[in-house]
């Protein structure tokens, strides 16, 4: 039986399967084997008697994980699996306090709060102490506390630098008493309750660790502080910990990971007598050698890993491919093109998928795909005119163009929070039905009194006050205000993960920009409804609100293939972890872009954003496209982008370019004459002797690779301003000579 599982495995794969009784840190690259590894490891112990189910406890990231874990084991082994110690961080944690309610302070019974049920406890508490929610959001507290959890820290433990972070240990120390009044837990309690326990407790934290004899964890690399300590206090002296990870595809750090925790395993879980051994996984079983070659070429740029250099026996195959496009619109056409041949060829559509780095890129290839009639799916997420953050700015709109539209009305009546609760809403909804008007009648009318009518009645006035401003404003400069002065924008940045949504917001403004474009549209055609709009309409014409209103909702409702059907896959390099595909597309590969710009001039973020295109590389087999485009929309504006360097740190001969690299954007010479980025009181400005052109990549001799975004020139006198790579923007006077096109 022992030899049977055995078969098959690669030498490193056998070592590390057959490990004697000592701890071991198994690097495993992508695409290396490291779950037929992790599982094999169980069922060999198991079959050689080294340890009985009992004494096995496994950790896995994912409830799924854990369940495919105990499938492929029940297959591998006769013993039975029920009762195993396997599943996630949180369903151990949750396991180990049932069992010990008493010692961990808890009712025998506790319930588990989900992130909904917390926030509606955090407001419950601010009622009750009368707490203020514009100065201290429900929402905010909700990440200080699970912020201070995952770092082990209690209220007292906190150190608080100024008023409004006392002024927030204070309210965490009140929802911890009343959590405890309650008999409930949040997530991040489960790990900390369980960990203080172990610490707590010298008998309980010695029965688990005569217990369990071995401890294998899945995905070490994403371990985070907490977890790390928690590991650290079930191993004991006789504990076998065989941990598998990879620090080159360590990418959440925003949620907590380190990558340090892996570094520190050797020191850490050696003991006198059995050093910690680390075996490396490289042979992977997924990708052809260029793909890898790539791969390992970009991450040997981090200096802060462990090192491995994968490798397969499949050969070579076809070279990366890389396409610079003159702008985002460009590059979603590449992308459709390219699908839509390899379609013809006999790929199947979820054979391929398009990475991209934020969720709001993906609206621009959203509309390509829809424009060809290609079915997609946004894989972890929404498509883009159904995410919550854009509904709720298309209702906004809604209700400038139709204010007597209800669905939108109450969409966005409370939204952001303005203290208009549920009965407030039924009291509307009641007088709008007696009267027989619309839900905006009943509260022009005033129909529901109090502190929530005074708040309805601060909404229709914003409303009015949106419709006014917004009267002249051609649309996408309308979609902007309504955005900012709605308070959408506002609400989201304040929120801990919230940077997503904030993007969103801001291409719905390019979407915007590009329907006018696409419809042929006047730039300056004023909105339906205002006193701009007035003039008598030519028959069959739409005004341009209502025409993006419904191009919006005919997007959102036919372009995503139906469940079960075939679909090319479009999702965020984060959510391409463990997956891998035939084609794939990595997109948006532009300074600031990919690498993202809150990285930049950060060592650590920078290493981060490399292995996040190291995951993106590695989940291709076949094919990998490499795109970027020069410009890009931004808040209806085009910006000018410089190629990411993740693109330079790939080997020249690894790469078949399909479009001459750098091409400078051909636009007309009277771009040039555009001061509107000069530094005020700069002349008038005129085109600069040299050919230089705006969206042009340069290399300087000091600051490096950068892209010119504007330009003036008098007489003799020339200036032009560079958007470095590493050194930011800057205007240079009389330094052509140092410009040279890269």
């Amino acid at each position: 039986m022992a030899s049977a599982l055995l078969a098959h495995l690669n030498p490193e794969q056998l070592a590390a399967v057959t490990l004697p009784h000592a701890s071991a840190l198994i690097l495993a690259g992508a695409g290396s084997g490291k779950t037929r590894v992790l599982t094999t490891r169980i069922a060999w112990l198991l079959a050689t008697g080294q340890a009985s189910p009992l004494s096995v406890l496994a950790v896995t990231f994912t409830n799924k994980a854990a369940r495919e874990m105990l499938t492929r084991l029940s297959v591998l082994t006769p013993l039975s699996t029920r009762g195993m110690w396997i599943g996630t961080f949180h369903g151990l944690c949750n396991r180990m306090l049932r069992a010990h309610h008493r010692d961990a302070d808890l009712p025998q019974l506790f319930q588990i709060m989900d992130t909904a049920d917390q926030l509606a406890l955090i407001k419950r508490l601010y009622r009750a102490h009368v707490l203020d929610e514009d100065r201290y959001p429900p929402r905010q507290l909700q990440y200080f506390v699970a912020d201070c959890k995952e770092a082990g820290l209690r209220p007292g433990a906190v150190e608080a630098g100024d008023d409004f972070q006392r002024a927030q240990v204070e309210h965490y120390a009140l929802y911890e008493a009343m959590c405890h009044r309650e008999g409930v837990v949040d997530f991040a309690e489960l790990l900390l309750r369980s960990y203080e326990l172990l610490a707590r407790s010298d008998a309980i934290r010695e029965h688990y660790r005569r217990r369990f004899s071995h401890l294998l964890v899945d995905e070490f690399q994403d371990t985070n502080v907490l977890q790390y300590k928690w590991l650290r206090l079930l191993a004991g002296e006789r504990t076998a910990v065989f941990a598998v990870g990879d620090d080159d595809q360590s990418i959440y750090a925003f949620r907590g990971a380190s990558v340090a925790n892996m570094q520190h395993f050797e020191r850490d879980f050696a003991t006198p007598d059995h050093p910690v051994r680390l075996i490396k996984l490289e042979q992977n079983y997924r990708s052809h050698g260029t793909i890898l070659d790539a791969a390992n070429a970009l991450i040997r740029h981090n200096r802060s890993r462990l090192g491995k250099n994968l490798w397969t026996s499949e050969g070579r195959g076809e070279p990366v491919r890389a396409f610079a496009s003159p702008s985002d619109l460009d590059e979603a056409a590449f992308v459709v093109d390219i699908v839509r041949g390899l379609h013809d060829e006999g790929l199947p559509l979820s054979e391929a998928a398009v990475l991209y780095r934020s969720n709001a890129q993906s609206r621009v290839l959203e509309h390509a795909l829809f424009g060809a009639g290609i079915p997609y799916r946004v894989y972890g997420g929404m498509r883009f005119f159904e995410r919550a953050e854009v509904k709720h700015a298309l209702a906004y709109l809604r209700l400038l163009a139709a204010p007597g539209d209800d669905g939108a009305l109450l969409r966005v009546l409370n939204f952001p929070p303005r203290g208009i609760g549920a009965r407030s809403l039924e009291q509307l909804q009641d007088h709008a039905r007696g009267a027989g008007t619309t839900l905006w009648q009943a509260a022009c009318a005033g129909a529901v009194g109090g502190k929530p009518g005074g708040a309805i009645a601060s909404f229709v006035r914003l409303l009015e006050r949106l419709r006014a401003e917004t009267a002249a404003r051609p649309l996408p400069e309308a979609v902007a205000h309504v955005i900012e002065h709605s308070g959408l924008a506002a609400h989201y940045a304040n929120e801990k993960e919230g940077q997503d949504r904030v993007e969103n917001l801001q291409e719905l403004v390019n979407a915007a920009e590009n329907f006018v474009r696409e419809a042929q549209l006047a730039p300056d055609v004023p909105l339906a409804g205002t006193a701009a709009a007035a003039e008598p309409a030519a028959e069959g014409a739409v005004d341009p609100l209502t025409a993006f209103l419904a191009h919006a909702a005919l997007e959102a409702g036919e372009t995503q293939a139906a469940e079960g059907r075939p679909a090319l896959q479009l999702m965020t390099v984060h959510s391409a972890k463990g997956l891998e595909f035939h084609t794939v597309f990595v997109t948006g590969l532009e300074e600031g872009l990919f690498p993202h710009e809150n990285s930049l001039g950060e060592f650590a973020g920078v290493e981060e954003e490399r292995r996040l295109m190291y995951v993106a590389i590695t989940r291709a087999r076949r094919r990998l496209y490499l795109t970027m485009a020069q410009t890009r929309m931004l808040h209806g504006q085009t910006r000018y982008h410089i190629p990411s360097r993740f693109l330079d740190e790939i080997p020249k001969e690894l790469v078949q370019w399909l479009s001459p690299r750098r091409r400078a954007v051909d636009v007309d010479e009277s771009e040039w004459g555009s001061a509107r980025s000069a530094p005020s009181g700069a002349p008038q400005a005129t085109p600069p002797a040299p050919a230089w052109r705006v969206g042009q990549s340069v290399r300087h001799a000091k600051f490096g690779l950068g892209v010119i975004i504007d330009a003036e020139g008098r007489g003799g006198d020339a200036r032009v301003q560079v958007n470095f790579r590493d050194a930011g923007v800057k205007w240079l006077a009389l330094e052509y000579a140092k410009l040279e096109a890269a």
